[in-house]
């Protein structure tokens, strides 16, 4: 059985992680920056600040884990944006005090680092699927900061350390925050229903094609990643996509089918973003290949998942008056 030290565990794919490595027997350690004020009662939380390294000694020399999976990050565009500095202080100082700290107190740990797909940014100009090979150019302060950690964890690595970087692509799914997509789509379309909003929705650029993956089956790939033996994989760097795109257009008409209501559709140029990029999708054949991985779980049943959640939440909530 292993001992795995998850950071980020609150976090969207952190809590879809947490439950499948539970369900598989793994002994789970999950990190959060702080306390959670409501705490799902089959999931334990320790606190854990990644840029506080005499805080990451003393919570790795306890757990002493045997695979590290390190999700916590400032994962949202437009934060990095506004705080670049706390952006790259977490994804790389972070991840820079999580690897010293392995290195001095758990050498033999495996370390899933979760970088992303954004850190091929202007590749994607393109149009064609990008593979583990295509240049990096990120595009914004968060995809640069990934791509730092990144380079500091090929680092230790090529020194001995025991682990894999991995690039998701565009994962979805319920519990995910309105700020992406499909939570987006889906959360105006549950307020109108529940009579919170006017049947209109705002939508951004609706022209973009993206690689679109559920988050149950980007945790099957890093179950997968933890699972191979002795942690001997054949590259460093492994893509998680499903080496196709499909238009933001019509992830919004399948959610929209999914109502019974007549619902106006508003560009909003707040939502529109000028360095857009019209695809972007990634080749999975290496992690195919090597690992046997593909996702198998349908879009539709996602985009059912995620506005069924998103009802869920509206039923409780006040009227328009």
């Amino acid at each position: 059985m292993s001992r795995i030290l998850l950071t980020g565990a609150n976090g969207f794919v952190g809590k879809v992680l947490h439950r499948r490595l539970l369900r598989e027997g793994h002994e789970v350690f999950g990190t959060v920056g702080s306390l959670p004020t409501e705490q799902d009662a089959d999931l334990r939380y320790t606190v854990l600040d990644i840029c506080d390294r005499a805080n990451v000694d003393t919570v790795i020399q306890q757990i002493n884990p045997t695979h590290l999976v390190h999700l916590a990050a400032i994962s949202n565009v437009a934060i990095s944006f506004k705080d670049p500095l706390l952006t790259w202080n977490t994804n790389v100082m972070g991840t820079m005090n999580l690897l010293e700290s392995l290195k001095a107190h758990a050498p033999d740990c495996f370390t899933l680092f979760v970088s992303s797909s954004e850190v091929y940014g202007e590749s994607f100009k393109s149009g064609s699927l990008l593979d583990e090979e295509a240049p990096c150019a990120p595009m914004n302060p968060y995809a640069a900061s990934k791509l730092a950690a990144e380079i500091s964890m090929l680092q230790y690595l090529r020194q001995g350390m025991n682990g894999v970087i991995v690039r998701p692509f565009n994962h979805i799914g319920p519990g995910q925050s309105a700020d992406f997509v499909t939570g987006s789509f889906a959360k105006q379309i549950a307020s109108i229903e529940a009579g919170l909003q006017s049947p209109a929705i705002k939508v951004g650029n609706l022209d973009a094609s993206r690689d679109f993956l559920s988050v149950d089956d980007v945790c099957d790939a890093y179950a997968k990643f933890l699972s191979v033996k002795d942690g001997k994989l054949d590259h460093l760097i492994y893509n998680i996509s499903s080496g196709a795109s499909k238009k933001i257009q019509a992830m919004l008409d399948e959610l929209l089918k999914l109502s019974s209501l007549a619902i106006e559709v508003q560009t909003d140029p707040d939502r529109l973003r000028p360095s857009d990029i019209p695809v972007a999708a990634g080749s999975n054949s290496r992690i195919r290949n090597e690992l046997g991985w593909a996702p198998t779980t349908p879009l539709s049943e996602t985009l059912e998942s995620i506005l069924a959640d998103w009802r869920r939440q509206m039923a409780t909530a006040p009227a328009m008056t």
